[in-house]
């Protein structure tokens, strides 16, 4: 699992997404949008001047969320549940940031989400 930051590493942070901007804004267009960078895998996209930037890993661990709650996810379950794919992801990543990257936490919360149904 991917190292996650705290509040307390806005420091390391800071390095971090120096490092990413200063990789992903130098690449040539016409190169891929998938990139290895130390132990991770980015995804990116450019949109006018905007850049769009993911790591896979995060990515991972929402499938990994989404199949412990749903038990196997499938498609049917993200079309006729999608709202609970959004409180997934939103116990996961809030207004763009990491809150939570313990699946037992997340589904812990998720459970008394359910219970008040």
């Amino acid at each position: 699992m991917a190292r996650w930051f705290t509040p307390y590493a806005e420091e390391e942070k800071a390095k971090v997404v120096a490092e990413v901007h200063r990789l992903v804004t130098s690449r040539p267009l016409a190169m891929s949008n998938f990139l290895e960078w130390t132990n991770y895998r980015i995804i990116y996209n450019a949109y006018a001047s905007l850049y769009f930037v993911a790591c896979v890993d995060l990515i991972h661990f929402f499938v990994e969320a989404l199949d412990a709650f749903f038990g196997n996810v499938c498609e049917l379950d993200l079309v006729y549940n999608f709202w609970k794919c959004y409180a997934v992801l939103d116990e996961i990543v809030l207004a763009g940031e990491i809150m939570e990257t313990s699946k037992e936490t997340v589904l812990s919360r998720l459970a008394i989400l359910e219970s008040l149904d």
